[in-house]
């Protein structure tokens, strides 16, 4: 446990420090129209797992300021064609009518990324990392481990969420919520042979998805924050990266005396998490830009989240 904790406190530093160093770069003009949607997350990272699916709206393609048709050659749903010398009068009111709800849909970026430069070389350096080590590993693990074991594996490291779910929904102001985790903990940690199965949820406590401190700081006004990759941890945001030490000294696995046994369940669930995102290594390596479809797609899933949190509706 101290390895990875000291792993992730020199991410934060090295994050930090590169960040203010490095230039801005603007994003490059790459458009993601070709890239399939996806579901779920795309990071492997030992603090969460994926949630329920969640459909990734991929970014329109650049289109022409003349014709409005896209860099493609597909016509464009959204730009309006320039108006004619034939145009009436309302034409011009129309026209901006039209540029502004393009604005308002697609102009806004998915998270602030000013630190792209430094970013872009995180995310290189952790694909080496998943090249080599995590995604092979994955891959065995998901043929020799037959569907039902995978799954009781999934539902283990769930369960052991669950505590640090209810407090960050105690925080959020969903005391019912809290306690319904709470009780779905000791549920499925005794019935359920420590989350290996769910008995919980056939005594009517529906799951719902994780919360983590990252979310609630969102829920209390720091809804903006700037795009951080980091070493082995992956897309996080300058607030998600703070709320994961948070977390950390919430997490179950944490409270775990023997570091050797914690070590061991930490790598076990980052495994566990790359191999449920094994459906996802397709739709990447089929976007045009891998590191724009990442951070765009982590990004919608984590709006989404806070927004759902925000009207307080967290139901699967």
């Amino acid at each position: 446990m101290k390895t990875i904790q000291t792993l992730v406190l020199a991410a934060i530093v090295l994050g930090t420090s590169a960040c203010a160093s490095n230039a801005v770069k603007p994003p490059p003009t790459t458009a993601l129209s070709g890239a399939p949607p996806t579901s779920g997350i795309l990071v492997a990272s030992a603090d969460e797992a994926p949630a329920a699916a969640v459909a990734i709206t991929p970014m329109p393609a650049h289109t022409s300021a003349a014709t409005g048709a896209a860099a493609d050659g597909t016509a464009s749903p959204v730009v309006a064609s320039a108006p004619t010398a034939q145009t009436s009068a309302n034409a011009p009111e129309a026209m901006t009518q039209a540029e502004q709800e393009a604005e308002a849909l697609y102009a806004t970026p998915a998270v602030q990324d000013p630190w792209e430069g430094f970013n872009r070389k995180m995310h290189s350096f952790n694909n080496v990392l998943d090249r080599f080590v995590f995604r092979p590993v994955a891959v065995g693990y998901d043929k020799i481990t037959p569907d039902p074991v995978q799954s009781g594996v999934s539902r283990f490291f769930s369960n052991l969420r669950l505590p640090a779910t209810a407090i960050n929904q105690a925080l959020q102001g969903r005391p019912a919520d809290a306690g319904q985790s709470l009780g779905r903990f000791v549920v499925n940690s005794t019935a359920g042979i420590g989350g290996v199965f769910d008995p919980a949820k056939h005594v009517g406590m529906p799951k719902r998805d994780g919360e983590d401190l990252g979310q609630t700081l969102a829920t209390w006004g720091w809804r903006n924050s700037r795009y951080l990759v980091m070493p082995l941890m992956g897309p996080r945001t300058v607030r998600d990266a703070l709320g994961g030490f948070g977390d950390q000294q919430l997490s179950v696995i944490n409270q775990i005396d023997s570091s050797s046994i914690a070590d061991k369940l930490q790598i076990m669930q980052m495994v566990d998490v790359r191999a449920q995102l094994l459906p996802v290594d397709r739709m990447r390596k089929d976007a045009i830009d891998d590191y724009t479809f990442v951070r765009d797609a982590w990004a919608q899933r984590r709006t989404r989240q806070i927004e759902q949190d925000l009207q307080g509706s967290r139901a699967d």
